[in-house]
Order: C-alpha cells, then sequence, then structure tokens
C-alpha cells in the first residue's frame, strides 16, 4: 500500500513546511521585518487550521524568514481601518471595528486552539503584535539578538489581541504592567531571568538546530497523550484546581485506554523505541 503525502498549503506570506512530524510555519516577508498586514493575519489562522487537522503534524514550529521575528502588525493595515469599518451611522462604524477586532484575536487563538504543541523560535524584533502571538504558544525560545516590546501604547492604543490577557499568567503581573506601560525593550537575556522566553541560544542557526530537537522529541511521545496534555494545561489555566481535575478525570475515562498506552508499556518492556499512530 502506498502512503499518500499529505498536502503542504501554499501562502503569500507565510511558507510552510512538514517533515518527520514537524510543522514548521515560517512568517515571510523579510522585506517588512515580517510585519503582520491582512493576508498574513488570515494565513496565520489557515495555517494552523492545517496543522491542527493534518494527523501527520505533531507538534509545529513558528518563526521569523531574514533578519527578525516580527516587528507586528502593519501600520498600514492600522491606517486602512477606517475605510474598512466606515458606515453612515457612528454605532454601526464602531460595531464593524468590534468585529474586526474580534477576528484579529481569533487569528491569535487558532494557535491555541490548535491541539498540537507549538513553539516560537523567536530572533531579532519581536514587537507589538508579535509579542500576541507568542504569547499563545506553547513555549518560547530565543536566539542572543532578539529583543521584545509591547509597543502598542507608543502608537497610542491598548493592546487588544491577547498580550495583556495571557502573559500575565507567563510571566509576573507587574513586570508585565512594566513592559505595557513604558513600552521598554528587554533582551533575550532579560527575557529568560522574567520567564516570557525558556531557553536563549547563542545564534539563530543554533537556535534553530535546538528548537528542532525539541519538537521531534515532542513528536516521538504519543500524539494522543500530547494532545490531551495541552488540553489539560490550557484548561488549567483558566480554572480552578478543582474543576481541572474533574475534567481530567473525565478525559481519560474516555481516552486513557488507548492503543497508544499499550504500545509505550510494550516499548518499555521491550527496551525499544515506542511507535504511535498519528
Amino acid at each position: 500500500m502506498t502512503l499518500t503525502k499529505p498536502t503542504v498549503p501554499t501562502f503569500t506570506t507565510l511558507t510552510c513546511s512538514l517533515v518527520d512530524y514537524v510543522a514548521r510555519i515560517t512568517l515571510n516577508r523579510p522585506d517588512k521585518a515580517n510585519a503582520m498586514n491582512a493576508v498574513m493575519w488570515q494565513e496565520i489562522r489557515q495555517a494552523m487550521r492545517w496543522v491542527d487537522s493534518t494527523a501527520e503534524a505533531r507538534v509545529a514550529i513558528i518563526d521569523g524568514a531574514g533578519a527578525n521575528f516580527c516587528a507586528g502588525i502593519d501600520l498600514g493595515m492600522m491606517m486602512s481601518l477606517g475605510k474598512q469599518i466606515e458606515d453612515p451611522c457612528d454605532a454601526r462604524t464602531r460595531e464593524n471595528l468590534r468585529i474586526v477586532i474580534l477576528d484579529l484575536q481569533d487569528t491569535l487563538t487558532s494557535i491555541e486552539r490548535c491541539r498540537k504543541p507549538v513553539l516560537a523560535a523567536i530572533h531579532g524584533a519581536c514587537i507589538g503584535g508579535a509579542i500576541d502571538l507568542v504569547s499563545c504558544c506553547d513555549m518560547r525560545y530565543a536566539s542572543k539578538d532578539a529583543v521584545f516590546s509591547i509597543k502598542e501604547v507608543d502608537i497610542g492604543m491598548t493592546a487588544d489581541v491577547g498580550t495583556l490577557q495571557r502573559l500575565p499568567k507567563i510571566i509576573s503581573p507587574a513586570v508585565v504592567r512594566e513592559l505595557a506601560y513604558t513600552a521598554k525593550s528587554i533582551d533575550a537575556v532579560e527575557a529568560e531571568r522574567v520567564g516570557l522566553v525558556n531557553r536563549v541560544y547563542a545564534s539563530t542557526e543554533v537556535l534553530q538546530k535546538a528548537v528542532l530537537e525539541i519538537a521531534a522529541s515532542i513528536a516521538a511521545k504519543s500524539p494522543l497523550a500530547i494532545r490531551g496534555t495541552k488540553e489539560m494545561l490550557n484548561y488549567a489555566r483558566d480554572h480552578s484546581v478543582a474543576d481541572g481535575l474533574n475534567y481530567i478525570a473525565s478525559w481519560n475515562a474516555g481516552l486513557l485506554m488507548s492503543a497508544d498506552l499499550q504500545e509505550a508499556m510494550m516499548a518499555n518492556m521491550d527496551k525499544r523505541s515506542p511507535e504511535f499512530r498519528d
């Protein structure tokens, strides 16, 4: 029987690949520091749906082409919002803006919603909307040249697509307040110290190699167990301990007795590496 290779989507602002169960999504507007224009916002959500629905994709990496990870939202997109939302009725204009904001929020939530772990490999600038993006990822890794900034107050707005909601659950709320109120930049070493990134690497090349190795180690585990673990961690973040314990009891009542469990136990007894279905 010939196995059909999964289709890898083609985008205009992203490049995607799938090798050895690891999907890679690369922000690909290097001449614009990978600033997120209207097309990229939509394509990120489509890419995350692809990762979620493709069984062979067990884990994903998001990185950026060129000298920077991402400079945040494209200012040209911001400037064009007025025409996009305008209506003779002021209330309808405001309603249209709310719909746009909710749609942008949903794009980044698609990273969190994806059942597979998503790792961010960050180099160069990670500014504004890029902080919103990496806050949705399961883990964040950086090269030594990475710079982070919650920049929205410097353009006269309040960050509105996830940073202020997610980041206080990743790092100290007091640190988030300092970064958000001042728009100050922090380097990779400081980002690691406050817990924004898991680890810092000497160069982009070393970063890419290390993150791929981490992703490969995740891809070697039971896909069912990994998907359940992400579900539980996200649920526990937003619920009480009692609610989380009740949810995992119900989850494992349905999914614990799996072929993956049997394979892992047999592989351990046979002193071999387990092999799991997608």
